[in-house]
């Protein structure tokens, strides 16, 4: 399935963003072994450089994955209860991270998650029927036990982002630098309209890619203009994770 197709799929054009109702919060990697998208310490190596990132080679239950073939199921949407903050945008040398803690929760499954950080990934890192898109953003909840919950929105080539481009606007370009801005930004701007979604259990997709993420991946993209895409590949040429096996896990395509 092309993207074009996706997003007919999805019922429509992907809809415009602005007209859509710490240590552990630096992207969730370690701060240890040195760790790449590309060459030396890529993804392939992963699992090798350091005892706690075992899991990025031996796990079975590592993200991303194709989106193919779900299972149909009738489940409770995920609620999400953000609020606007200032914004304060980190390029972490792997991403450009918005840093949230503080912005509001997630209700998922009869279990409450606190909203730390959302980040972005080119190309996206998920596939859908073996077709990528142009990016895809990862909102990262944790729960009060230590669980992991992160919403995955795709970003499709269209029309051009409100809501991306007041944090383009102050991204750093270098590696370790923080940039703040008075205005604030609602979190949610950067949701679909359509809510029905895919799920299934599985990994952080960096290092040390622990396995206690329950994904929610919109079917439906959002858009950011060609322009916008290009200011942020031209930071991070690929910062995509390839897709991992399902193993034995069960994918799930919430149809409510």
């Amino acid at each position: 399935m092309d993207r074009r197709s996706f997003l007919r799929h999805a019922g429509g054009a992907a809809c415009l963003c602005g007209a859509c109702g710490g240590g552990a919060v630096r992207a969730l990697a370690s701060d240890g072994a040195h760790w790449a998208y590309e060459g030396h310490g890529g993804p392939a190596e992963w699992g090798t450089l350091a005892p706690e990132y075992a899991a990025c080679s031996i796990g079975k239950e590592q993200s991303p994955i194709d989106l193919s073939k779900p299972i149909a199921a009738i489940m409770g949407d995920p609620a999400p209860a953000w609020r606007p903050l200032p914004l304060k945008v980190l390029n972490n040398g792997h991403t450009i991270q918005v840093d949230s803690v503080g912005g509001g929760t997630l209700a998922l499954d009869g279990k409450s998650y606190e909203l730390l950080q959302f980040h972005f990934h080119h190309p996206s890192e998920h596939s859908v029927d073996g077709a990528f898109f142009d990016m895809e953003c990862h909102f990262v909840h944790k729960a009060a036990d230590g669980g992991l919950a992160v919403l995955g929105v795709m970003i499709a080539k269209g029309e051009a982002n409100p809501a991306l481009e007041a944090i383009w606007r102050v991204m750093p370009g270098k590696g370790g630098e923080t940039a703040t801005a008075d205005a604030l930004l609602d979190p949610s701007m950067l949701l679909p309209q359509d809510g029905i979604s895919f799920r299934y259990a599985g990994s952080l997709t960096t290092p040390p890619c622990t396995e206690v993420v329950q994904w929610v991946v919109y079917r439906q993209a959002i858009t950011a203009s060609a322009e916008q895409l290009a200011r942020f590949a031209k930071l991070f040429a690929n910062n995509a994770r390839p897709v991992q096996p399902l193993n034995r896990r069960k994918l799930l395509l919430d149809v409510m």
